[in-house]
């Protein structure tokens, strides 16, 4: 192991092929990082306070050395937080061996990597959740709408408009669409795959016998008939 200008441990490891090599050499990785002051002893005894002074811990990186690798080791040390190389090794001759690297990997790249991810799904999230927000507004007007005596009613686990009965139920938003269950006999419906559903006999929340599935405010108005029938059902 060399130390130069601000130098990071790495520990180079197994020339040899075998099963668990990464698991081993991560496993040494961080017994390292456990013994940092043992470490740092080590080199202030061997190299002197100035290289002892100069090794970071901020990026430890492992390099594991070996034969030959397999495609899951690639894959697995991709997947991994650690900083990590697969160096393959060939000997030419007596005198010359060959280095390549099958795999590097930087800890701290993949976790910027992850963060860039989950801050694009989260604006994604709530681009969506504001959308399914004014669609829940929409069906709130068209409903209310309807006619005199229309009242809203907030319940624990969804949203009912009366007349002198339920006649339709909102449920909060789920990440894509709306469902709004309706006091209209399926029957009389000519039901629309992914559009509206006869769940009589089936458990959800809310009352009624059809569901509408709403995505858009083209599928409000497409609903609106619908609406009107069993506000007068009701």
């Amino acid at each position: 192991m060399s130390l130069s200008n601000r130098t990071t441990p790495r520990i180079p490891r197994k020339r040899e092929f075998r099963e668990g090599v990464i698991n081993q050499g991560l496993f040494y990785l961080a017994w390292l990082m456990d013994h940092r002051a043992e470490f740092e002893h080590l080199v202030r005894d061997r190299l002197g306070v100035t290289a002892a002074s100069q090794v970071l811990w901020s990026g430890p990186r492992l390099i594991c050395i070996a034969g030959d690798f397999t495609r899951y080791d690639v894959h697995a040390v991709r997947e991994h937080r650690r900083s990590i190389d697969l160096v393959r090794y060939r000997l030419f001759g007596r005198d010359l061996v060959g280095l390549e690297t099958v795999a590097s990997v930087s800890g701290g790249m993949q976790v910027a990597r992850r963060a860039r991810r989950q801050a694009v799904a989260q604006s994604a999230a709530d681009v969506q959740g504001a959308a399914m927000r004014e669609l829940a507004g929409a069906v709130d007007e068209v409903l209310l709408g309807l006619g005199d005596g229309v009242n809203r009613v907030e319940r624990k686990t969804y949203r009912a408009y009366q007349r002198l009965r339920n006649f339709a139920c909102l449920c909060p938003p789920q990440r894509s669409k709306l469902l709004v269950y309706l006091k209209v006999d399926p029957k009389n419906v000519d039901l629309v795959p992914g559009f509206t559903r006869d769940v009589s006999g089936l458990g959800h929340h809310g009352t009624g016998d059809l569901e509408v599935q709403l995505r858009t405010l083209r599928d409000v108005e497409r609903a609106q008939d619908l609406f009107r029938a069993s506000y007068a059902a009701a």
